[in-house]
């Protein structure tokens, strides 16, 4: 598969390089844009302050130009919170999209869009302060009348960002459970 993943509100960080190269090493091509520039953060609030000085406008305008040049192949997006968000809006409105791989975040979803049972899976920590359950249930729903083809993965216990072990977030043993279902998913695309 031919993937694009997005970074969350901390930047593009080592966890991030590490999950890319798990993926490559699962036989995929994997993309990792740095949509700020360089800049990493140590705290959910820098990140997003840094978030709103660049603007969700312009983080979704380089990540369309960054999947641009691959998205004929047919991508699987993919990002961790923030870069969930972004992947998700980029699936939806992507007539080539081959999947959807969401760690720890969702977006908003548009009245109106529509995907060919566009494969998702979600993988959240429960409970999630960013991804409350009332939202989830919301968001799922709406999915499902998308026409997507949705899987939820809930993590109790775990922290919001649990699958970077830089963060206090960190749970090992759901990261890894995580990457066992998300491989396997990936694998059935």
């Amino acid at each position: 598969m031919n993937i694009m993943l997005f970074h969350s509100t901390y930047g593009l960080r080592p966890a991030v390089r590490a999950a890319a190269d798990r993926l490559r090493a699962a036989g995929h091509e994997v993309w990792t844009p740095d949509l700020f520039d360089g800049r990493t953060v140590e705290t959910v609030e820098e990140g997003r302050d840094l978030r709103d000085e660049i603007g969700k406008d312009e983080l979704l305008k380089r990540a369309i130009l960054a999947a641009a040049p691959h998205s004929e192949r047919g991508l699987v997006y993919a990002g961790f919170s923030l870069g969930a968000a972004i992947a998700q809006t980029l699936a939806l409105g992507d007539a080539k999209a081959r999947g959807l791989l969401l760690l720890h975040g969702t977006s908003d979803i548009s009245e109106g869009v529509t995907v060919d049972e566009l494969p998702v899976q979600l993988h959240v920590a429960e409970p999630d302060p960013f991804e409350p359950d009332d939202w989830l249930s919301a968001w799922y729903l709406q999915m499902g009348r998308t026409g997507a083809d949705v899987e939820v993965y809930r993590y109790a216990g775990a922290g919001h960002l649990y699958t970077d072990p830089d963060l206090p977030d960190y749970d090992e043993e759901a990261a890894e459970a995580t990457w066992r279902v998300a491989l396997g998913f990936l694998d059935s695309l």
